[in-house]
């Protein structure tokens, strides 16, 4: 990504922050869960027009873990909605890919007054805390606090759910493998464990009571952020739009421009690129 973040402090982390495009509708979009602002700019259809604003969360991308405990979504909610204010975000949409997607619904529920729209991609969660289909997170993220790294990474890769995953989600199972290789790797098992069990706090009453325009992308030959998860999302919420994308693991240059497209007519269709800022 070529824009240079912003520092932001928040107690003794330090964020990293990045602020695209001069005008439109502003737009408060983050990254999955080990993830960070290039993989928002691969999902996120930037452009002059549009306003983003994208925080790596704490012990993510570029940004140090602090020494607050424990992570959580509410968490780095909180983080980003500070951002948010330093840019004078009054009114933005949400959004987000997996782990965002929960951020953005918490801040939806939470600061209805603040979030003028939703777009959830590839949503991981739905109501509950500690879905089974983040449970893998916290295998990987325990292996890292027991093992040396390597035997950690090995002992996961011969488990019985890497086997599933190697059949059914490669995609997903070069993202966990990936984890091991972290040069945080130990202070980032304990953000997978915390966020794995955690969840965005939000109920079915309080989305359904939801009153903006909002998105929900989804695709298959994915365990991590399965389908039936976008659809129950797109049942509670009022109006929501649904899409269905190409596979990553089919397709990753169609999976992302269709997911840019989508999101890029979302916006124009409801928002027209006005400034709410």
């Amino acid at each position: 990504m070529a824009l240079a973040p912003t520092i932001m402090l928040r107690d003794d982390a330090a964020l990293h922050v990045f602020d695209t495009g001069q005008r439109g509708t502003p737009v408060v979009f983050q990254h999955g869960l080990g993830g960070d602002a290039a993989q928002v700019a691969q999902n996120f259809p930037d452009g002059p027009s549009r306003r983003r604003l994208t925080v790596e969360c704490r012990a993510q991308g570029g940004s140090s873990a602090g020494g607050r405990r424990p992570f959580s979504i509410a968490m780095f909610a909180e983080d980003i909605l500070a951002a948010a204010d330093a840019a004078g975000f009054y009114r933005f949409v949400a959004g987000g890919i997996s782990m965002g997607a929960a951020i953005a619904l918490h801040l939806a529920a939470r600061y209805p007054d603040r979030v003028s729209g939703l777009v959830l991609v590839r949503p991981a969660w739905t109501f509950d805390a500690a879905p089974r289909n983040m449970q893998p997170y916290v295998e990987v993220a325990d292996l890292i606090s027991r093992l040396p790294l390597d035997e950690a990474r090995d002992a996961f890769a011969a488990s019985a759910t890497a086997n599933r995953f190697r059949r059914e989600a490669p995609d997903n199972l070069a993202s966990l493998l990936g984890f091991f290789a972290r040069g945080n790797a130990a202070v980032f098992a304990e953000v997978m464990r915390a966020i794995a069990n955690d969840g965005p706090g939000v109920t079915w009453a309080e989305a359904a009571a939801f009153a903006m325009p909002a998105l929900v992308i989804g695709s298959g030959i994915d365990l991590v952020h399965p389908l039936a998860t976008a659809r129950e999302l797109v049942e509670a919420i009022p109006g929501a739009a649904f899409a269905e994308v190409t596979p990553k693991a089919t397709d990753k240059s169609s999976h992302f421009a269709e997911i840019r497209a989508v999101i890029g007519g979302f916006l124009d269709s409801n928002f027209n690129n006005q400034d709410q800022s």
